[in-house]
């Protein structure tokens, strides 16, 4: 009897709970799901009469895994304890999603399966802008 390594059902659970979760979002709300839009839309008060639904939607996107922590072990992670890296990584997330017009939520989930060409496109660059840094941090510079 062989041992089946369970992190590609976990990863292919995870996928179609989000993708569940971008189908619902836009039948009931006929947007897409782009986390970075919503977190966006309120932050520059834009949102409107929408704020309190995109906040609801926040506190389930950061609830729902802290809510799993009591159901299922969590596997340790190889986060830093270095805030400093922490927040940059952050701010930089943050701001190539302001440049790239979306996130991977936005981009990858919601705009590739509706056939985008832009969303097939942000999703082709920032894939391939993290093979490139996973390459020359790790492979080449040894950072990572």
């Amino acid at each position: 009897m062989s041992y089946i390594d369970p992190d590609w059902i976990n990863g292919f659970l995870g996928g179609l709970i989000i993708g569940l979760a971008a189908c619902i979002y836009l039948l009931f709300n006929g947007r897409i799901m782009g986390a970075s839009g919503i977190v966006g839309s309120l932050v520059d008060c834009t949102a409107g009469s929408g704020a309190v639904e995109r906040i609801i939607f926040l506190a389930g996107l950061v609830g729902a895994p802290l809510l799993m922590a009591f159901v299922v072990v969590v596997p340790p992670t190889n986060l830093t304890d270095n805030i400093l890296v922490i927040v940059a990584g952050g701010v930089l997330v943050g701001l190539g999603t302001r440049i790239g017009n979306g996130c991977t939520s936005g981009h990858g989930v919601c705009g590739i399966s509706r056939l985008s060409m832009r969303g097939l496109v942000a999703t082709l660059c920032y894939l391939g802008a993290g093979f490139i840094c996973v390459a020359l941090l790790r492979h080449v510079w040894g950072i990572i």
